[in-house]
């Protein structure tokens, strides 16, 4: 049902005679159909009818309902799956006067796999499809690289592929260095790498007590023995582990498992800190910046969190708030559905939980203190270049493009984001480059093909320019010949309303000296103290990164194909194993039936078509 004659607590008193006391979702919509909000409602009528009233109201809901012309709803069999649909809706819809988690990136664990006799050590990130046992999630691929780096001096796993490890004939480095039992050329037998891998569970379910007593024992054994050397290992295994220790930070003793979430607030900004605690021990913390929705507050703010955060990550057992949520009781409900077991929100009042939350809120609030310093440097940086280049306002949305080649092998373009949040990085996009100009070494030839690429996606995905993703300002590694290229391609596809300047080296290609060449106007340049010029350079900078690094993962790919990248129904997996079985794609295209067959996971089938396809080649 829609209305359009009438607008704001009018249209909203409107919709009550339909609505009845079911749990649903509500969307509020304005004159152009555009989402304003998205609301969950355990009676949608009288969540609906608070809307009606004509005062008592926020100045961020009294607008909302201001520009509301039309509302949508949606009926639920429960709150829990009104509270699940709100959540999805926000993520897809991203309305104005919702809360948006807009950085939700996966989090690292630690993986001891089981797909193998001799267990891996490593790093996973992603679903828990391999098997094996997972702890985690650390809050950052730092701190799994830093309790890896000592684990492994502890326990002594392997952290080699099975491929490496099954084409091994002598002990790598890892073993020189202590850092490897080496059971991949007999160092240690099945046995004795199980009791490695069992202490090493042990250690980060929490049983550190048990771990080190255990080495503290088999040390003092080996000196009983004589066995100097043993004892001397087993010392320095006892060393590692106390390091590790000391470098888990806070380590809560009556808290074994719990996420530590804390608010805080400021000027419409918020600043989420997530500590991890598991077994005992803290493994790190993480900040995030949630979009407020034109000014929720902090019960708002955490329950659309908490929805969103776990949405795709298993919750823990408990979950320590610095604020209570606005449905606490919903919450919890909806996150033990999705952990398959019940999930504790608290508020602690007193005690090791509540300095832990205090730790967090300290930590929210002074992280929040430093992003707005940085973001009223950012605004000044875009102010100066506004001024600098003569735009209407300062740029909301720059891109920097930027190619990478060696002799036009490999062509890649790159493209960067940056704005009022700093480097966009999750919307860098890189080109591979289709057309001759690559293979020809044309830098204008590619920079026209990036261009036409980049503005034809947006005129078919965006025409009206709603979305965001339409940029203020061009920046292009380049002169005069860059920009003409650049201003060709844009005239022919009808965008010609976006500023864009090229930067050039300049006199002897010297930093600080660089050139700017804009459509119709002379070459200019900056003083070379001057901050928005530093500000252009790391720009440029990032661009040049992003796309040498995207040329080189090119490269190494075509450096590492072989032949049997083109067998149908051979993957990665069925090349590892034949190239770690006979050691080169040339030593498999002269192999016979049986040996292929000699392979793990090559059926004689497969094998008959290994022959067929070398044969055919010649």
């Amino acid at each position: 049902m829609t209305t359009t004659a009438l607008t704001g607590h009018d249209l909203i008193q409107s919709y009550l005679k339909t609505l009845d006391g079911s749990p649903g979702v509500y969307r509020m919509l304005n004159a152009a159909s555009e989402v304003l909000y998205v609301g969950k409602a355990r009676n949608l009528r009288a969540r609906v009818s608070n809307y009606a009233r004509p005062s008592g109201h926020s100045g961020r809901i009294a607008r909302m309902i201001f520009e509301t012309a039309s509302m949508m709803f949606l009926t639920t069999r429960t709150e829990t799956e009104a509270l699940l649909l709100e959540q999805n809706l926000i993520k897809q819809l991203k309305p104005r006067y919702n809360v948006l988690l807009r950085d939700d990136k996966s989090f690292p664990n630690i993986l001891i796999s089981r797909e193998h006799a001799f267990p891996q050590l490593k790093k996973h990130r992603g679903k828990r499809s391999e098997k094996g046992a997972y702890f985690g999630p650390f809050a950052s691929a730092g701190a799994v690289n830093r309790t890896l780096n000592q684990l492994q001096k502890v326990f002594l796993l392997r952290n080699c592929s099975d491929s490496m490890f099954d084409s091994r004939t002598r002990p790598c480095l890892q073993y020189q260095i202590k850092r490897c039992a080496a059971p991949c050329v007999g160092k240690i037998d099945a046995e004795g790498y199980a009791v490695l891998v069992a202490d090493a569970e042990r250690f980060l379910q929490g049983k550190t007590t048990a771990v080190q007593a255990n080495l503290a024992g088999e040390m003092a054994a080996a000196s009983e023995a004589m066995e100097f050397e043993r004892a001397a290992a087993l010392r320095d295994r006892i060393k590692a582990l106390t390091q590790v220790q000391q470098s888990q930070g806070i380590n809560p003793a009556g808290v074994a498992e719990a996420d530590v979430v804390a608010l805080h607030l400021e000027g419409g900004q918020a600043c989420v800190q997530v500590f991890f605690i598991r077994a005992n021990q803290s493994w790190g913390n993480r900040d995030f910046y949630p979009r407020t929705g034109a000014g929720a507050e902090e019960a708002e703010i955490l329950e659309a969190f908490l929805a969103q955060f776990y949405d795709d990550k298993e919750p823990p057992r408990l979950i320590l708030l610095s604020h209570q949520v606005e449905n606490p009781d919903l919450v919890a409900e909806l996150l033990s559905e999705r952990a398959g077991r019940k999930v504790e929100l608290a508020v602690p009042q007193r005690g090791e939980k509540a300095e832990l939350v205090e730790n967090a809120t300290r930590n929210a609030r002074e992280s929040l203190a430093r992003k707005m310093a940085e973001g009223a440097t950012q605004n000044k940086l875009l102010s100066g270049l506004a001024e600098a280049f003569d735009l209407d306002a300062p740029p909301k949305r720059i891109e920097v493009y930027d190619n990478a080649h060696i002799q036009g092998s490999d062509a890649v373009g790159g493209m960067i984001v940056a704005g009022p949040e700093g480097f966009l990085k999750s919307q860098y996009r890189k080109f591979n480059i289709k057309s001759a100009a690559g293979a020809n070494s044309d830098d204008f030839g590619m920079m026209k093909e990036v261009m036409t690429r980049r503005f034809e996606r947006l005129l078919k995905e965006d025409p009206d320019r709603t979305s965001g993703a339409w940029p203020d300002l061009l920046l292009i590694d380049g002169g005069a010949g860059q920009v003409s290229a650049v201003a060709e391609i844009m005239a022919e596809l009808g965008v010609d309303d976006i500023a864009m300047v090229g930067v050039a080296k300049g006199i002897d290609r010297d930093a600080g000296k660089e050139e700017f060449y804009r459509t119709g106007l002379p070459v200019m340049a900056l003083p070379r103290n001057d901050p928005v010029l530093y500000f252009i350079q790391r720009l440029r900078d990032e661009a040049h990164r992003w796309a040498n690094g995207a040329h080189r993962a090119k490269r190494a790919k075509v450096v590492s194909a072989t032949p049997l990248d083109d067998i149908p129904g051979v993957g990665a997996a069925r090349k590892r194993a034949l190239l770690a079985h006979f050691g080169s794609a040339k030593a498999v295209a002269r192999a016979g039936l049986s040996d292929l067959q000699a392979v793990n996971g090559i059926s004689a089938a497969m094998a008959q078509m290994i022959v067929d396809f070398f044969s055919a080649k010649g």
